[in-house]
């Protein structure tokens, strides 16, 4: 049975646009069978505790001497991990905040970025390696080549660099600016193409998820 794990993050539960495209990518994933099934962890309603001791960086047997983690730290960790590991595609909502993630979802990559269970281990694949991991982010304002604000995003990269980079998983963007355009009036002007984007990101979103599942067709 296929399995997404799909995560959003949005503090915004009424008009998030991250949420919403996400929602067209898991609707869609679930339309192609009751086989294709969806694993929901919001970690803004439901939010990961932030690690209770840096020895959880590390796999057990890389562990400095006499590291004790407490117990319920460590088995929620191994929740976490167990569910990426089951998980044949990982969805992912990241709306960028103040250039960079939202703190819930930064927390999450604390849990799951551990070398010597879910990166630089000694097998000669990487557990996540090849999995497709979709990024949907929706930014504020636009962020592109040649503007002043070119290179302002912290979000995608961080999440590019951990699980591509470092998991060597498969990953995808799927990205709406100019969300505030409604809202900002110096960005006014700029609404249509927030609104062309809007669109095509929840056209994005329901064409990859359905190109992914015919993989496990």
């Amino acid at each position: 049975m296929p399995v997404l794990l799909h995560l959003d993050s949005s503090a915004d539960l009424a008009t998030s646009r991250s949420r919403a495209i996400t929602k067209s990518f898991a609707d869609e994933w679930r339309s192609q069978g009751e086989e294709f099934t969806v694993t929901h962890r919001d970690l803004h309603v439901d939010p990961l505790p932030r690690l209770a001791d840096s020895s959880l960086h590390w796999a057990k047997h890389l562990r400095v001497a006499g590291a004790n983690p407490p117990a319920d730290a460590e088995a929620l960790q191994a929740e976490i991990i167990a569910e990426l590991f089951t998980a044949d595609v990982l969805l992912i909502g990241a709306p960028m905040y103040n250039y960079s993630l939202p703190a819930s979802l930064k927390a999450w990559i604390d849990y799951i970025h551990v070398p010597g269970t879910t990166t630089q281990t000694d097998a000669p694949r990487q557990p996540m390696a090849g999995r497709p991991a979709v990024f949907v982010t929706s930014r504020g304002a636009s962020y592109d080549a040649g503007s002043p604000t070119e290179g302002w995003d912290h979000a995608i990269p961080v999440l590019e660099l951990i699980l591509g980079t470092s998991l060597e998983m498969s990953t995808s963007v799927i990205a709406t600016n100019l969300t505030l355009a409604g809202v900002v009036p110096e960005l006014a002007d700029q609404l249509h193409r927030s609104e062309g984007e809007l669109a095509a990101a929840h056209m994005a979103a329901r064409s990859t998820a359905s190109q992914l599942a015919r993989a496990f067709a």
